[in-house]
């Protein structure tokens, strides 16, 4: 069971760098890395409710990370056609220009789809400014939970 401890604790590990680089899937990884560990406890530990628990805590993580930065547009006032647009460029922007550039060219394509669509370069700088300032907070908001995860499992395992 020790080896599965250390397996475990690892991929929580994984789970906190996870959580603060793009792509890569924080709170599955920690939950992989609890859920392996309750299986090789023969179902033991952590308990259901603390599983449960656990599982709620990871999941509501992989919910904020996918749908931060959309979300956050839309409360700076992008329409779903701006945020469905920033989702779709960000993705190769990862690859091509990295976090920093994906962060920069949702911002910029959230300003000029908003600006393009209101005449209004106060609001499309708005919206912006919100699915930046949201792109950003899910990742805080990532590895506040993943570091949450990996805490309160060290605490329950050991």
């Amino acid at each position: 069971m020790d080896l599965f401890l250390v397996v475990a604790v690892a991929l929580l590990l994984a789970g906190v760098v996870g959580s603060v680089v793009p792509v890569v899937p924080g709170a599955g990884l920690s939950l992989a890395g609890i859920y392996l560990y309750w299986w090789a406890s023969g179902y033991a530990t952590p308990g259901l409710v603390t599983l449960a628990g656990f599982t709620l805590v990871g999941l509501t993580a992989i919910a904020a990370d996918q749908l931060g930065g959309a979300l956050a547009a839309s409360a700076g006032g992008a329409s779903a056609k701006t945020t469905a647009l920033a989702t779709v460029v960000s993705v190769p922007l990862l690859f091509v220009a990295g976090p920093v550039g994906m962060v920069l060219g949702i911002a910029a394509t959230v300003f000029a789809a908003e600006f393009y669509r209101t005449r209004n370069a106060g609001r499309g700088a708005r919206a912006a400014a919100y699915a930046a300032v949201g792109v950003l907070g899910s990742a805080v908001v990532q590895l506040i939970v993943t570091l949450s995860l990996l805490a309160g499992f060290l605490f329950v395992a050991l």
